[in-house]
């Protein structure tokens, strides 16, 4: 299919490209900006005049419930939202790469168990796992609690040039917590999650990085003095990204003021502080990924009383609108935005994505930035555990693009 994009405000975070021109799409690839190649006959045109043409936004974390938890989403139900249990076997990252195919919606790069049954006893098979598709490997929040077993374990990581993701939470300080350690949970009786259950273990983390030179990123940061630390990694040369989840540029924990379960999540929501920390981290560069940190919850997951209720939000369909909010609000431009939310990600787990160039994959967002929607209008996803559901976001996405095919138009 050849696709002719007309009038867009053209935006390649990664090369810094930021004009309105028009895009031309062929077999899959962009293979012109501004000038059609010689010879080039549209078999379709898209008028873009008012609309944003952006990289395929890069989202770096999503439960997609599937295969296991169909009762919380699918498959097809999380990617079209877009546009698992345990993966700790090659079988199970070919089934998730089948079914996203079959889907259609969107691309999928599965993420690997760092250890069998994430245990963190066990190494899982790293190598067939990679050779199955897996882009990198986590532990989730089910740290290893020998350092030593750890060590070993990012040493034959590095050996093997992987990338290995840290959710860094101490378990012991964590144990039994659902809210951050302060004056909110005091006040509502809950019990508390200090913000030294992140730096604690982040500080081992980032140590024992630095001892086996393992590529790594910290995924889910909550603490600014979480993201300093991550800076004075940077600043030593140690090869370590981060990402941040967009809920947690937004909300503190002052939105627990109700015991509205929707705001259950963990690492849980910190400080006012915290928020202006992460978002200063996010604008200088030092946290290079907004994550939606998706987790779809089917309704009963989220009705019981508070400290029983399942923690997450699902979030990614709205992941643009909300990121959008931040531009609105004054706290980032729109280039650095779409660079968070693209080649940020892309570049930090060395995925095949995140550009808009010519020669790279037809994968493209276009959509309205003066525009608003109010969310839930339209709902895709499972999981409706979503306290922004009924706000009004800026920004509406107009078409989606993967490999130069249209998987989504409003």
């Amino acid at each position: 299919m050849r696709i002719r994009i007309l009038a867009a405000r053209v935006i390649d975070p990664a090369s810094g490209f930021d004009q309105q021109a028009d895009l031309y799409i062929e077999s899959g690839k962009v293979v012109g900006i501004g000038q059609a190649p010689a010879g080039f006959v549209a078999e379709q045109s898209i008028n873009a005049q008012g609309l944003v043409a952006a990289p395929g936004l890069v989202d770096l974390n999503v439960a997609l419930r599937e295969p296991g938890y169909s009762r919380k989403g699918s498959i097809a139900t999380e990617t079209l939202a877009a546009a698992a249990p345990v993966l700790d076997t090659p079988a199970v990252a070919e089934l998730i790469l089948d079914r996203a195919r079959e889907a259609g919606h969107t691309k999928v790069f599965p993420i690997g168990a760092f250890s069998k049954g994430l245990q963190g006893e066990q190494l899982a098979e790293l190598v067939a796992l990679r050779d199955a598709g897996c882009v990198a490997f986590s532990n989730g929040l089910d740290n290893f609690r020998n350092n030593r077993t750890l060590r070993r374990a990012l040493e034959y990581a590095a050996t093997f040039d992987l990338t290995v993701i840290f959710h860094s939470q101490d378990y012991d300080l964590a144990e039994g917590g659902l809210a951050h350690e302060g004056p909110t949970a005091s006040f509502l009786g809950l019990p508390g999650i200090p913000e030294t259950a992140e730096t604690v273990a982040l500080a081992r983390d980032l140590l024992l990085v630095e001892q086996t030179g393992v590529r790594a990123h910290f995924s889910q940061l909550t603490s600014a003095r979480g993201a300093q630390l991550i800076a004075d990694a940077q600043a030593r040369g140690l090869p370590v990204t981060a990402d941040v989840a967009l809920y947690q540029l937004i909300l503190t924990d002052e939105a627990l003021s109700d015991f509205s379960s929707l705001y259950h999540v963990q690492p849980p929501l910190r400080t006012v502080a915290d928020r202006d920390g992460l978002r200063a981290a996010v604008k200088s560069g030092v946290i290079n990924a907004i994550a939606s940190h998706h987790q779809p919850h089917e309704r009963d997951a989220k009705l019981a009383p508070f400290g029983a209720t399942e923690p997450g939000i699902s979030s990614v369909q709205l992941l643009l609108p909300l990121a959008m909010s931040l531009v609105q609000d004054g706290l980032l431009d729109l280039p650095t935005l779409l660079a968070r939310l693209s080649c940020g990600p892309a570049q930090a787990l060395r995925l095949p994505a995140g550009k808009l160039s010519v020669g790279a994959q037809a994968d493209v967002l276009l959509f309205d930035p003066q525009a608003s929607s109010v969310a839930g209008e339209t709902w895709y996803s499972k999981g409706d555990n979503c306290p922004f559901i009924g706000h009004c976001l800026p920004g509406a996405v107009r078409y989606t693009l993967v490999d130069g095919r249209i998987s989504y138009q409003a």
